[in-house]
């Protein structure tokens, strides 16, 4: 994601956020950053297909396409093993993919993937994230300890995204340029814009 883009999402995002948030603050604060949350994601429809699709795939996709069976072996795999060793292995899992820009992989500029299209296509960084966070959920992660965070890489000047979770009092980041799960508080020069679950949204200001 460029510049241009990034900072549109962040204008709209400020509006929307003036058009009627509930504020919340969570701690610790995600890079440092206030929170404004809401729990209308009426305008995430990346986010909400994508959960839909994942749905759909669960509930009747075809094996050729939709390695099920491989999906619940991973799974089953790791259940017992303590959270933040859930977390490193899922970390590991989906960071082996090669990354492959959506006009490239999709031919469409932004395209978010559910984990089975992540699996059998590879993907950009939402869709690590979104596959580390359903992996997460499958093996019974509690849902309000985990966000995909968009940011901007102050680093490289592009846009970005992470998956988030809260573990122990601290912020855990999963993250496809980074090869260990490490805290949030060890990272720089992230900027978050927005973070995202199936409870709503949070937009982040300095």
């Amino acid at each position: 994601m460029d510049r241009f883009r990034l900072r549109a999402l962040l204008a709209g995002l400020c509006l929307l956020a003036l058009g009627g948030t509930a504020l919340g603050q969570t701690e610790p604060l995600l890079f440092g950053t206030r929170e404004s949350f809401s729990a209308k994601l009426t305008l995430f429809t990346k986010w909400t297909g994508t959960l839909s699709r994942y749905q759909g795939e669960v509930e009747g996709c075809q094996s050729s396409i939709c390695d099920k069976a491989a999906w619940q072996r991973f799974i089953d795999g790791l259940r017992g093993a303590g959270p933040a060793a859930q977390l490193d292995a899922v970390n590991a899992e989906m960071n082996r993919h090669p990354y492959i820009e959506d006009p490239v992989n999709w031919g469409v500029p932004d395209y978010w993937e559910t984990p089975f299209e992540f699996l059998r296509r590879d993907g950009d960084c939402e869709d690590y994230a979104i596959s580390k966070y359903l992996a997460l959920r499958a093996l019974g992660l509690d849902l309000g300890t985990m966000r995909i965070v968009v940011l901007q890489d102050m680093n490289l000047d592009l846009g970005h995204a992470v998956l988030a979770v809260y573990l122990d009092g601290r912020i855990m980041i999963l993250d496809n340029q980074i090869k260990r799960v490490v805290g949030a508080d060890s990272i720089r020069h992230y900027r978050p814009i927005y973070s995202i679950n199936e409870d709503g949204w949070w937009l982040h200001q300095p």
